[in-house]
């Protein structure tokens, strides 16, 4: 989501899992207070507990071993996470009669680019947390290695993100990389060459956020910093109808927010869209399909913003992959952490190991290419952003919580433009977190498919987190 580093890097080194309990004593006191302070999650609730309880239970007895497979709408299902895991989880299991082992805790797998982005101190923590990192865009041998024998051997379960990476949509699931199939097939591997008698699952769990109360004022604010940011024209009705309702203490909820602030997201949207259309025509010669602008969008023309979105975005990502030469196949997600990895190539250098010298000027060179692969896979960040977002999301369920995903989605893109950092997001209202924990998925019996075609049952298995993953999403 921001700037890479313009200059030639060392290589990245893998950050070893380093499990360190005072580490995890100050931050199970910790997590309460920042969540509720920093993040304003005020409220967790949590429902199907007992079968999480249960799988720690076998785990702890050595019957079962298993990963955590979250869903990833947002930036703080850590903080859901941990509150799950630290509280909800061995407050269920006093009720049921159950006595676990202290800590429930578990390893789990993060992106080795947090650590850049976040600072060098996010990785002295996961890793004191006994987190384990991945490098995405390639077959990432070592952290592969870190992850399974974690998985198979780890002192707790594993947790990690079958999606890869936020979407930013609590009712939105991304399609799931193969990975996390591909992980519980090996552990099933490793329990057989070891002579284990251990039933190896997958668990998924939904993770979901709702405001306490509509935050339709800091809503409203916020859309009219970004129509003033980014230029997008408002209709003088417009203008006033929202200056009445923020001037008026509930006024806005009595016009109906949504029907009054609706059409102006879509405005915007459709603004930025075409702002970002006429770059990529101008600049990189890509043409694309032009509409009139509409007040009221219809679903057709929603329909049209989508297919205007999708073209725009594969042209984004064209123009990451030219440059590095990288051949356009897969999915969105797929292409994007390509070119993540192409990047890093030519940013965090071999020839920058520790003990290794370059002239003057093969130095000026190594920088000049890291800042040309920089420039490059901003565009590859601009498509990281909308990976989930879709043309009639809003429309389709009219919430407050689809409103502000969708609108804070444009602020990062607005943000991201003007080159400034889009974290830490604005917290517009108080929130609650819904954490749903799904039915266990038995990789152990599916060993003789796998054994069969390793790529159709890793697939299938995929495919059925996903449908599960889905299930998960709240209809209230």
């Amino acid at each position: 989501m921001v700037n890479s580093p313009t200059r030639a890097q060392p290589p990245l080194n893998f950050i070893p899992p380093a499990l360190d309990s005072r580490v995890l004593t100050l931050a199970r006191w910790a997590a309460p207070k920042w969540m509720g302070w920093r993040e304003r999650i005020t409220q967790v609730e949590a429902v199907q507990v007992e079968r999480l309880v249960e799988l720690y239970q076998d785990f702890q007895q050595g019957k079962a071993r298993f990963l955590l497979a979250f869903r990833h709408p947002s930036p703080t299902d850590s903080f859901a996470l941990a509150r799950l895991l630290w509280d909800q989880v061995p407050h269920t299991a006093k009720a049921m009669g159950v006595r676990l082992a202290e800590p429930v805790h578990t390893h789990f797998i993060y992106d080795r680019g947090i650590p850049l982005w976040a600072g060098q101190g996010v990785g002295w923590l996961y890793s004191r947390l006994g987190g384990t990192p991945i490098q995405r865009g390639k077959v990432d041998r070592q952290g592969l290695r870190s992850a399974r024998d974690l998985f198979a051997n780890g002192q707790f379960p594993l947790a990690a993100a079958p999606e890869g990476g936020n979407n930013g949509h609590s009712e939105i699931v991304s399609p799931l990389e193969p990975g996390i199939a591909q992980l519980g097939f090996w552990c099933v591997e490793d329990m057989l060459k070891a002579g284990r008698t251990e039933q190896v699952f997958l668990l998924p769990v939904g993770i979901a956020y709702r405001y306490l109360t509509p935050p339709w004022q800091a809503v409203e604010h916020l859309l009219t910093t970004l129509e003033r940011e980014s230029g997008a024209a408002r209709s003088t009705s417009a203008r006033q109808a929202a200056s009445s309702a923020v001037s008026q203490p509930g006024r806005l909820e009595a016009l109906e927010p949504m029907q009054q602030l609706y059409p102006r997201l879509y405005r915007l949207g459709e603004h930025l869209l075409a702002l970002m259309e006429t770059y990529y025509r101008d600049f990189y010669g890509y043409s694309f399909e032009r509409r009139s602008e509409a007040a009221v969008p219809t679903s057709g023309e929603q329909a049209m913003l989508t297919a205007r979105l999708q073209a725009l975005l594969n042209a984004a990502l064209q123009v990451a992959e030219s440059y590095f030469q990288l051949t356009p196949k897969g999915t969105v997600i797929e292409r994007c952490r390509r070119i993540e990895q192409a990047g890093w190539d030519r940013i965090y250098r071999s020839e920058l190991a520790a003990g290794r010298l370059l002239s003057p000027v093969e130095l000026g060179l190594a920088d000049r290419i890291a800042e040309e692969a920089s420039l490059r896979m901003w565009h590859m960040r601009l498509v990281e952003n909308f990976v989930a977002v879709t043309g009639n999301y809003v429309r389709e369920k009219a919430t407050a919580e689809r409103f502000a995903e969708t609108l804070l989605l444009l602020r990062d893109t607005v943000l991201m433009i003007q080159e400034k950092n889009p974290f830490p997001r604005p917290k517009l209202a108080d929130q609650k977190v819904l954490l749903t924990v799904g039915t266990p998925i038995l990789v152990s019996d599916r060993w003789t498919a796998y054994q069969t075609s390793r790529r159709q049952a890793v697939a299938q298995l995929t495919q059925e987190l996903q449908v599960a993953l889905e299930a998960l999403i709240p209809t209230g």
